[in-house]
């Protein structure tokens, strides 16, 4: 089976094991799914909703990220992994978004990737989950990992990864089959001894026998 035939299949599959598929991280706005996004980095999702919990209940505004004390907003997000350069880089964001963009979070791809920590994987997480847009595929570490070893990709660099998934899935899918790929690396196909024997896409999988 090709790529092009094995694409429908493999979402077909996965959109009936995880239907209705979100990202996992807590938010009420754009601006604050920005900084769960932020936070995430080589963080677990269940530790920064539980960090963003309490943030998100001290600082109400973009402009009360802005204009708190650095040492204080990287207190408040010491839980996390390299808290203090993703405080700095919220509060740097907080301020061009009051500055430049009268407080509303960007809708574009290149207008979010010039905010500081913010690269595509994060713009893309933005625009479907917050305002439903779909520029790209966000490329986290499982959908680097299933991409490769469903045969989606020969790429190890997530932007041409990005582009080899944009080539072969509808757009329409575009903000799903991220969370599709996130929920299967972490049930069933995750990095260190994937469940073939559980996996409902082993028959269609190239790396089974890893």
């Amino acid at each position: 089976m090709n790529t092009q035939d094995k694409l429908p299949e493999i979402l077909k599959r996965l959109n009936k094991a995880y239907p209705k598929p979100k990202t996992a991280l807590n938010f009420s706005d754009p601006f604050q799914l920005l900084v769960a996004t932020i936070l995430s980095a080589q963080t677990t999702d269940a530790l920064v909703n539980k960090v963003t919990e309490n943030l998100f209940r001290k600082y109400r505004t973009v402009k009360d990220y802005a204009d708190a004390p650095l040492e204080t907003l990287q207190k408040d997000t010491g839980s996390v992994n390299f808290y203090k350069t993703k405080a700095k880089n919220i509060q740097a964001g907080a301020k061009i978004i009051v500055a430049q963009f009268n407080s509303q979070v960007p809708k574009t791809m290149n207008e979010l990737t010039s905010l500081p920590g913010v690269a595509r994987k994060t713009a893309n997480i933005i625009l479907s989950n917050a305002f439903g847009i779909h520029e790209g595929i966000a490329v986290d570490t499982h959908v680097k990992r299933l991409s490769y070893r469903l045969g989606l990709t020969k790429n190890a660099d997530p932007v041409k990864i990005e582009k080899d998934l944009m080539a072969i899935t509808p757009k329409k899918e575009w903000g799903n089959i991220s969370h599709l790929l996130i929920f299967h690396g972490r049930k069933i196909c995750q990095a260190k001894k994937p469940d073939h024997q559980e996996c409902i896409l082993s028959n269609i999988c190239p790396s089974r026998n890893i």
